[in-house]
C-alpha cells in the first residue's frame, strides 16, 4: 500500500498548489490513499465547506486538521456529515463534534487514519495524546495493521516520543504544524515511518506562510500584530509517499517530497 501525505495546506496558494499539483503527485508516484492536512486552507485558520470538497475533487481521501480546526465557524455545519474529514481525537469526547479517525477500504485492505494533537506549546490543554491514542491504536488493530497517524505538535521531542511509544503498532507518525519539512525521515526498528514534521503547502516568500511584514513588526515591537497570510507568492508543496506492508502493517519505505521554485516540479 501506497500513501501520499501533503502537509498544512494555507490559504488560496495553498489551495493552489493543491489543485495543480496533487493530481500531477497522484499520477507519478500512482497512491493508493491521499492524506491531506487542512486545517490553515481557508484564509490560513481552518476549512470551509467548499475548500473541503475541492482538496476532495483533487484527489484528496482523507483531509486532517489540528489546532486551527475551529477557527472557521463554517465547520460546525457540515463537519458531522464530512466522512473524510478527522479532527484531533484528543479534543473533548462529549462535547466535540465530529471524529477523531476515520478507516479508508482499499480494495482488499483498510488504513485507519487518526489525527491527534500535541500538547506542548500549543496553547490548549486537550486530554494527554499518549493515553488517548494507545487504546483506539489497540481496538483499531483488530480490523486492520495499517494505520497512519498524522500528529499536529509542535516540539520535535514530542513527535519522536509518540514515534516510539507507537513503534510496531501502526505504519506511520507524521508530524505536522510547524510548516518547515524536516529531513530526518526513517522507518524506526519496529516498522513505523517517521517524520517530524511533512512541512506546509502554501506561499513560499511568507514566514510560515505569513505576511513578512506582519512577523517582523511583531518580533521589533513586541506588540499584538494580526498575522494574514501572504498571499502574493508563489508557492511550495510539502509531502511524503510512504509504502507499506499491508499485510502486517510495517513501513517498508517513506520519501519527502518537496516543491518550489528552489525545488521546481518536472513532469516524467
Amino acid at each position: 500500500m501506497r500513501i501520499l501525505f501533503v502537509g498544512d495546506v494555507m490559504g488560496q496558494v495553498g489551495q493552489d498548489a493543491i489543485a495543480t499539483y496533487l493530481p500531477k503527485l497522484k499520477r507519478r508516484y500512482k497512491p493508493q490513499v491521499t492524506i491531506v492536512n487542512g486545517e490553515n486552507a481557508t484564509r490560513g485558520r481552518g476549512i470551509s465547506q467548499q475548500v473541503y470538497k475541492d482538496f476532495l475533487s483533487a484527489g484528496a481521501d482523507v483531509i486532517t486538521m489540528g489546532n486551527h480546526t475551529w477557527d472557521n465557524n463554517e465547520i460546525f455545519d457540515f463537519i458531522g456529515d464530512a466522512k473524510k474529514l478527522v479532527r484531533p481525537l484528543n479534543f473533548p469526547i462529549a462535547t466535540t463534534p465530529g471524529k477523531g479517525y476515520t478507516i479508508v477500504n482499499v480494495n482488499t485492505a483498510k488504513l485507519a487514519v487518526i489525527n491527534l494533537q500535541g500538547n506542548v506549546f500549543m496553547g490548549q490543554n486537550l486530554a494527554d495524546p499518549f493515553t488517548t491514542v494507545q487504546p483506539l491504536v489497540e481496538e483499531l488493530r483488530e480490523t486492520t495493521p495499517n494505520i497512519f497517524v498524522d500528529f499536529h505538535a509542535e516540539t520535535t521531542s514530542e513527535k519522536e516520543a509518540m514515534a516510539w511509544y507507537l513503534d510496531g503498532q501502526v505504519s506511520a507518525v507524521i508530524g505536522t504544524h510547524t510548516h518547515v519539512q524536516t529531513s530526518d525521515e526513517r522507518v524506526l526498528p519496529e516498522g513505523t515511518a517517521f517524520l517530524s514534521d511533512v512541512g506546509f503547502t502554501g506561499p513560499y516568500n511568507g514566514i510560515l506562510g505569513m505576511t513578512r511584514e506582519n512577523v517582523i513588526q511583531r518580533f521589533l515591537e513586541q506588540m499584538p500584530t494580526r498575522f494574514n497570510v501572504q498571499e502574493d507568492s508563489p508557492a511550495v508543496l510539502s509531502g511524503c509517499v510512504i509504502d507499506l506492508d499491508e499485510k502486517n502493517g510495517h513501513a517498508k519505505k517513506i520519501q519527502r517530497v518537496l516543491i518550489n521554485p528552489d525545488h521546481p516540479y518536472f513532469d516524467d
